[in-house]
C-alpha cells in the first residue's frame, strides 16, 4: 500500500464513481482501476461493491476513509512543512464553509491571506449546516471550516474559534410590504409570506421563534438552496431572514433590507482539526482570526 492508491481510493469516494474519480485525477479509467485493485488485493478484501457503472462502499471501504484520510494528510502537512521552511511560498488549504459566513467574513479572510501568500491555492467546500462544517473538518476532508449558528455547538472532535457574530435582517423585494427604515418590530411581519432556509439553520430558528411568539406567517417556500432566496425575494415571491452578509448584495440587486427589533444574532466560528496543523492552515487561522474584528459586521457596534 501507498499514499497515492490511498488518494485514488478517496478520489472515488468523495466523486461517486470511477469515471468522475479519472477525470478528477486527470488519469485513465482503466488505470484508476486498475490501481485500486491493487490496493484491494494488498488488503485482502474488497473497498466497493461494483454493480454496473455504480460503486457502493464495502463495509471495508467505509472503515478505510477514516484512516486513509489521516495517511494522504499528514503527507501533505510533512511536504508543506519542508517548503515551509524556506518560507510559505506555495501549498494548499481547503476550508469548508456555510454559504452566508462564506460570503462574509471568508471572503475578507482570504483576500488578506491571498495578497500576501499568492501562491498558495485555497479551496472552497459547500456545507450547509455547522454539522457539516464539523464533520467535514473531523474526517480531514478540509483542514479549516467556517460555521455561523444561533449557538455555538459542542464538538470535542475538533477546536472553535469565535470570530464575531452577525445580525439576522429581513430582506423584502422594492415596493413591497417594507420600506427603508428603522429596526422593524417582529409583529409587523404578522400576515407575511416567508422564504425560509431548512431546519438546522439560525434563519430558520429566528423563523420559528418569531412564530411560536404568535406572529401569523406563513411559509411559501422552503429551500436548502441558499443562493435562491434572495433571487426569490426580489420576484416578489415573499420576503425572507438572512444573514448580515447578504445585506450588500440585497442593497444592490435592489431589496429592502431592515433589522428586526429585537435583534437576532449568530455566532461565527472558524473550526480547526485537533493536534497538528499544516504550516498553510496555522497561518491562516492565526491571521483571520488577528483580521476577525475588522471583519464584522454592525451587530457589534
Amino acid at each position: 500500500m501507498d499514499v497515492r492508491q490511498l488518494e485514488y481510493f478517496l478520489a472515488v469516494v468523495d466523486n461517486g464513481g470511477f469515471n468522475r474519480a479519472a477525470g478528477a485525477l486527470f488519469m485513465a479509467q482503466p488505470s484508476l482501476s486498475q490501481a485500486i485493485r491493487t490496493l484491494e488485493k494488498d488488503l485482502g478484501t474488497s473497498l466497493f461493491h461494483r454493480t454496473g457503472r455504480r460503486v457502493v462502499l464495502t463495509e471495508a471501504g467505509k472503515a478505510l476513509i477514516g484512516p486513509a484520510r489521516q495517511a494522504v494528510r499528514s503527507l501533505e502537512v510533512a511536504r508543506e512543512s519542508v517548503s515551509a521552511a524556506q518560507g510559505l511560498r506555495t501549498g494548499r488549504i481547503a476550508i469548508a464553509s456555510m454559504p452566508s459566513p462564506a460570503i462574509e467574513p471568508l471572503s475578507s479572510m482570504i483576500q488578506d491571506f491571498a495578497q500576501r501568500y499568492p501562491g498558495v491555492d485555497v479551496v472552497l467546500r459547500d456545507a450547509p449546516v455547522p454539522g457539516t462544517v464539523i464533520e467535514m473538518v473531523r474526517s480531514g476532508i478540509t483542514e479549516l471550516g467556517l460555521l455561523s449558528a444561533w449557538e455555538l455547538p459542542t464538538a470535542p472532535e475538533v477546536d472553535l474559534h469565535p470570530v464575531g457574530r452577525q445580525k439576522l435582517v429581513l430582506v423584502a423585494p422594492a415596493g413591497g410590504p417594507f420600506e427603508p427604515g428603522p429596526p422593524l418590530p417582529r409583529e409587523r411581519l404578522a400576515g407575511q409570506r416567508l422564504i425560509a432556509g431548512e431546519d438546522g439553520t439560525a434563519m430558520r430558528r429566528l423563523v420559528e421563534e418569531i412564530r411560536a411568539s404568535g406572529v401569523d406567517m406563513s411559509i411559501t417556500v422552503e429551500t436548502d438552496h441558499r443562493v435562491a432566496i434572495l433571487s426569490l425575494v426580489l420576484k416578489g415571491v415573499g420576503v425572507a431572514i438572512l444573514a448580515e452578509a447578504w445585506r450588500p448584495l440585497a442593497l444592490r440587486a435592489g431589496a429592502v433590507v431592515r433589522e428586526l427589533d429585537p435583534p437576532g444574532r449568530l455566532h461565527l466560528a472558524l473550526v480547526s482539526r485537533k493536534g497538528w496543523l499544516s504550516p498553510v492552515a496555522e497561518e491562516f487561522l492565526t491571521m483571520a482570526k488577528t483580521k476577525g474584528p475588522a471583519a464584522r459586521t454592525t451587530a457589534d457596534r
